[in-house]
């Protein structure tokens, strides 16, 4: 019997011809082993297999599934009402930022709990507990790493809900490769997602995001799963956003706002007022915007700070914000509002942590930028909100009437956008811009 051989990388799981020192897909070096195949194993041979049995749309009855309630509305609102029994989701999120904390906040709400951590020992689990005064009577804690034996427990115990504490650290039997490798990551989570729908449990599975922004190195865990969420925010700062990329039982517009404390993660019922109670005093360079996340307005604080540059070449720093956006707007309030940046540094800031990426922030930059270039102070009770465009036009944005509503809700007394229509409001005044010259010669 003839024998082929051909060469694969244990790492990532590509074949070569002959064998290399490096892997021309991974790369890395050493992962490259001999494999064994004969012609009659590489033969496809045909075979009858019964037809499907299929339904009819029409003749089919909905059925309304119970979602387990997490108790912690945030994390409901993101998932769409609860946890769906049966589903796989994957937690992601940098290194440090409270996945495993979020985690074993949830575990000890649902009851009937099994978490399964790969990265720490069940007494370093205890003490993570006993940190942050949380106690549960039926949680059930392991450690382990093999995902045959994690499966052959899910369906021992079959709890309502499983943490699967990380992902990378898996490894399946069935699988060449080290933990963490594609194959490996890829092949743990297709037999988590057999397990959850046959024993009806929900999974939530945590991995970590690489220096590339993926989850758990390959991209391709996002399709297998079937909700995907996202720890966001800076480590520096408390706050925290849970925003969904994926959700097959839900919206993908939702996001949920916590504050990291000594006692885990807490809600933040009122993320604006959150935002705002620490402003100071009327100062230049200091406007609020409204900002939406999601279908939730949030009200920020943009802060700007313009001086004379004392090298050959301005300096632009952001912080929160798009850089290349910021080289944009500046070169349209040269152009367009006559204001000489051409031998100023520009420092932005978005207060809080928030990431402002849609265009309404531009309005407020606009005006950051311009009350720190004049030295002029701003109204605390000023709201701005619009896209700005590169001939200085004042463009609508969407969830007018949200932004409108949330800024009445802080006290707000002023707001400047642009309106599609000439409605106006009795309550809060609105003065309708049209281009970037016209409001900041007469601000």
């Amino acid at each position: 019997m003839k024998k082929n051989f051909i060469f694969e990388c244990k790492h990532c799981g590509a074949q070569f011809q002959k064998w290399i020192g490096r892997c021309l897909e991974c790369g890395k070096w050493g992962t490259i082993e001999q494999l064994t195949t004969n012609n009659k194993q590489l033969a496809k041979t045909t075979q009858q297999h019964a037809p499907t049995k299929t339904q009819v749309l029409s003749d089919m009855k909905g059925k309304d599934i119970k979602r387990l309630d997490s108790n912690i509305s945030e994390l409901n609102r993101v998932l769409g009402g609860g946890l769906i029994p049966g589903s796989l989701i994957l937690l992601g999120g940098e290194p440090g930022i409270g996945k495993s904390t979020l985690s074993i906040q949830l575990a000890t709400i649902i009851p009937e709990s099994l978490y399964i951590s790969g990265e720490e020992s069940v007494e370093q689990i205890k003490l993570r507990s006993d940190r942050l005064k949380l106690n549960s009577t039926n949680l059930k804690l392991a450690n382990t790493t093999n995902i045959e034996s994690i499966i052959a427990t899910i369906e021992q115990e079959k709890p309502k809900l499983a943490i699967i504490d990380s992902i990378q650290t898996m490894y399946s039997q069935d699988v060449s490769g080290e933990s963490g490798s594609p194959n490996q990551v890829r092949a743990c989570t297709t037999k988590l997602l057999g397990a959850a729908k046959k024993t009806k449990t929900a999974i939530v599975i945590v991995g970590h995001v690489t220096k590339e922004g993926s989850v758990a190195g390959p991209k391709t865990l996002e399709h297998l799963v079937d909700t995907v969420l996202y720890l966001e925010g800076d480590r520096y700062h408390s706050y925290r956003i849970l925003r969904t990329v994926k959700n097959r039982f839900g919206s993908t517009d939702e996001v949920g706002i916590f504050e990291m404390t000594e006692k885990g993660l807490k809600e933040v019922a009122n993320p604006s007022e959150s935002f705002l109670k620490e402003r100071g005093e009327e100062m230049p360079g200091s406007v609020i915007t409204c900002l939406m996340e999601g279908t939730r307005p949030i009200l920020v604080e943009v802060q700007a700070l313009v001086n004379k540059t004392s090298f050959g070449y301005p300096v632009r720093k952001s912080s929160g914000f798009d850089l290349n956006r910021l080289h944009v707007l500046i070169a349209v309030l040269q152009k367009r509002a006559g204001l000489n940046l051409a031998q100023y540094d520009v420092h932005l800031n978005i207060v809080g942590g928030l990431k402002a990426n849609e265009p309404a922030a531009d309005l407020a930059v606009c005006m950051a930028v311009a009350s720190a270039f004049k030295d002029k102070n701003l109204s605390t009770n000023l709201v701005s909100f619009g896209e700005v465009g590169l001939g200085g036009e004042v463009r609508s944005v969407s969830f007018l009437e949200k932004r409108i509503k949330e800024c009445k809700q802080l006290g707000m007394n002023t707001i400047i956008t642009r309106l599609k229509s000439k409605k106006t409001s009795s309550k809060i005044k609105i003065l309708n811009v049209k281009n970037i010259k016209e409001l900041i010669n007469h601000t």
